[in-house]
């Protein structure tokens, strides 16, 4: 059996910086270890900038749209060359839209893929390739929106099961190369985009009464299974019995889940999707 690998990474790429949890957890990473380097990325130039501001000189700022995989490369040529080889990856960008499959726009569920799931492997395939020989880390966002089927989160949900699974895979492979990959699997976070979608659903008692957790409270979880070498982090964590038994999950959503509302052209005016463009491809709120 492979030996765990010592959490003590040199220079991180976190995507989704600027966002609720990619925020909360480059500060969490930033104090734990004062010698670590930052290459962070965000398509919010602004949100961007004020983080690097706060961390000054070891942090890097790359303004990106992950929404165009052939970005990626250019990413990870500019953090070496900055700083070395890139020993910690996390992939943290994301967005949603709860919109029902027969009325969500093409263009909209392949931006949706291109952002939570081929720009987060193309990544992956870059950290692998160059991880040092002492090994590395990956961390993968997913959602618990990739464990149980959700009404309005079909593209969503495909992405973050594929997300999922190809963490686990990953994990299997990588393990005897020294590199360590943890599965991030949020329920609802409290985020810009978080509150965006859950506007997107009709007001039920289950939509107002959901778990909502904590992006601070998850960094440090994060931070914590990271130094004791986990592969699967579920929070908050009344979300564990849905990861742990999804058919009852399924069952319980069948049932009670709200149905999506229709939406409007995401092409047209939509105060929701204006805000959700607006917003840096934020770590998900998350589900």
């Amino acid at each position: 059996m492979p030996a765990r690998v010592e959490f003590c990474p040199r220079l991180a790429l976190i995507t989704g910086a600027s966002g609720a949890i990619g925020r909360a957890l480059t500060q969490v990473l930033a104090s734990w270890q004062p010698t670590l380097r930052l290459s962070l990325v965000d398509r919010d130039a602004a949100g961007l900038a004020a983080l690097c501001g706060e961390l000054g000189e070891r942090a890097q700022a790359q303004v990106a749209d992950l929404a165009d995989p052939s970005v990626c490369p250019s990413l990870f040529s500019a953090a070496t060359a900055w700083a070395g080889p890139v020993d910690l990856l996390v992939n943290c960008a994301g967005f949603m839209d709860v919109r029902a499959f027969a009325e969500t726009p093409w263009d909209l569920g392949e931006r949706l893929l291109q952002v939570d799931l081929l720009s987060p492997l193309r990544l992956m395939q870059l950290a692998v390739a160059g991880m040092p020989e002492r090994g590395g880390h990956i961390v993968n966002i997913s959602s618990m929106a990739g464990r149980v089927p959700l009404r309005g989160c079909a593209y969503y949900g495909a992405a973050k099961a594929g997300l999922l699974f190809a963490s686990q895979i990953a994990g299997l492979e990588l393990a005897e190369r020294r590199i360590h990959v943890l599965s991030v699997l949020p329920g609802p976070v409290r985020s810009p985009l978080e509150a965006a979608a859950r506007a997107q659903l009709p007001k039920t008692l289950l939509t107002r009464r959901l778990p909502t957790g904590d992006p601070q409270v998850l960094a440090r979880r994060i931070l914590a299974a990271l130094i004791r070498g986990g592969s699967r982090l579920v929070y908050p964590s009344f979300y564990r019995l849905a990861d742990g038994v999804p058919g009852i999950a399924e069952r319980f959503t069948r049932a009670f889940s709200p149905p999506a509302r229709s939406q409007p052209d995401p092409l047209g005016p939509s105060p929701t999707r204006t805000a959700l463009d607006a917003k840096a491809e934020e770590p998900e709120s998350r589900s």
